[in-house]
């Protein structure tokens, strides 16, 4: 692990230093805690409130109440991550594609990771970000009144026993830089450009290129996998395709072609 010293790898995160480094500060305003419950829920009960600004970033050091997809726990040990969540307006983006919001932060966190890090990151459909095969972060995007909230937990300097499952990494253990400011400038940087391909796209993911780029990094597609269902029903094929809605398209040996949102489906899995 490069620069094994936790006392050093897990100092708080400089906002000046996170500043510095982005390509138009000006968009986002960053705000930095040392511990909450969920970043996500954070920015939420602001929205409810009606005080929550496009651009608003909050970033935190321990998140003690973290949430994944479909309610899932989410834990990770005091400055051993990157954890942020980040509010969108989209207006321009229909209601029905803003679902995409997740992926989008997802194609943000694979360009930055190599570009930052140094590591070949891939995604899983729909939002898991992936390092040789095993979870390095998950993302998890909702609609908070007229804005989006989208947030991620990244794992950094986890060791082996800190990971929270066997099929988990961390940056660390991928050999990956793991300066958490810089990897922070660089995946606001890219969602900025990504979110002003969409808008300027009036929200199709298409002309956008968000839906191609999207199935160059998304290692689901092409691969037997095993989806379960509400009920506990599983469905078997190949991965063939993510519609427009971002849908994950599944090719039965017949031949059938059958799409499933992410609110169909409770785990995907290799067959």
């Amino acid at each position: 692990m490069p620069d094994a010293d936790p006392s050093v790898i897990r100092r708080p995160i400089d906002p000046v230093t996170v500043a510095q480094r982005l390509t138009d500060p000006a968009r986002w305003s960053l705000e930095f805690c040392a511990q909450t419950g969920s970043t996500n829920a954070d920015l939420a009960r602001r929205a409810d409130a009606g005080r929550l600004a496009s651009g608003q970033v909050l970033v935190t050091e321990e998140q003690t109440a973290g949430r994944g997809r479909a309610g899932r726990d989410w834990h990770c040990p005091p400055g051993a991550g990157l954890m942020f969540s980040v509010a969108l307006a989209l207006p321009a983006v229909p209601v029905e594609r803003r679902g995409w919001v997740g992926a989008v932060l997802g194609l943000s966190i694979v360009a930055a990771l190599g570009r930052v890090s140094g590591v070949d990151a891939r995604l899983k459909w729909p939002n898991d970000v992936l390092i040789d095969g095993a979870k390095c972060a998950g993302i998890l995007g909702e609609v908070a009144g007229s804005r989006l909230v989208v947030g991620s937990g990244i794992n950094v300097s986890l060791t082996r026993t800190e990971l929270p499952r066997a099929d988990a990494t961390s940056l660390a253990l991928a050999g990956g830089t793991l300066d958490r400011a810089a990897l922070l400038a660089g995946i606001l940087d890219e969602l900025g450009s990504w979110c002003d391909r969409w808008t300027a796209a009036a929200g199709d993911v298409d002309t956008a290129g968000i839906r191609a780029h999207y199935r160059e990094v998304c290692v689901t597609l092409g691969a037997q996998v095993r989806i379960l269902l509400p009920a506990q029903r599983w469905v078997t094929g190949i991965a063939t395709d993510v519609d427009p809605t971002g849908a994950l398209v599944l090719t039965d040996e017949s031949g059938r072609t059958q799409s499933y949102t992410v609110g169909d489906v409770v785990h995907v899995r290799p067959a």
